[in-house]
């Protein structure tokens, strides 16, 4: 059964198994991350667990019994109460619900152990299963941008104090298609 766990050190060969083998369904919604990414890998995962170790981030991992990684979730540029959601599923794993069941959970972390009130995020208008999966999990549309030359919206979501508060699932909540891949605070 899929769990969240927080990004640790040991993940280190199952998340670039993850980023390898989904690299090209992900370049196909948003920017490839470029082979420096993959060459530097050790050093970029030292970088975030640091931050993670700072409090300005919190980066979780979906994985399955066996170890595989489905799919990342993380919560960046932590300050004052708040943070940016991001979050990319694995091909094989996207369109079973998989990231609305993760948002929901990473939304009560926020609100919970990590005393956050606000999370952000943001999807471009074609991006309509991440649209899906934050308008399912009770992020409203706060405005327009652009990212990496795209039209997007953003969003935000007010957490209560002191518990997770996460919207329960309504009908049709199990499914999304396309690609589930946030696009903020990916690394």
């Amino acid at each position: 059964m899929p769990r969240i766990e927080r990004l640790r050190p040991g993940h280190a060969h199952a998340l670039l198994a993850f980023e390898r083998e989904n690299r090209a369904y992900f370049a196909a919604s948003i920017p490839d991350r470029g082979d420096a990414f993959f060459t530097r890998f050790d050093s970029v995962l030292r970088e975030r667990l640091d931050e993670q170790g700072a409090g300005l981030a919190h980066f979780h991992l979906v994985v399955d019994d066996d170890g595989t990684v489905l799919a990342r979730l993380n919560l960046v540029d932590v300050a004052d109460g708040s943070a940016d959601l991001g979050y990319r599923v694995a091909e094989r794993a996207a369109g079973r619900g998989l990231a609305t069941a993760a948002v929901r959970e990473v939304c009560g972390l926020a609100a919970g152990p990590y005393g956050l009130r606000t999370l952000r995020a943001a999807a471009t208008v074609g991006n309509t299963a991440s649209r899906k999966v934050l308008d399912r999990t009770g992020f409203t549309v706060t405005g327009r941008t652009e990212l990496n030359g795209l039209p997007a919206f953003t969003y935000a979501r007010e957490l209560p104090a002191g518990g997770p508060g996460v919207p329960p699932a309504g009908p049709g909540d199990g499914q999304e298609s396309g690609s589930a891949t946030g696009l903020i605070g990916d690394w």
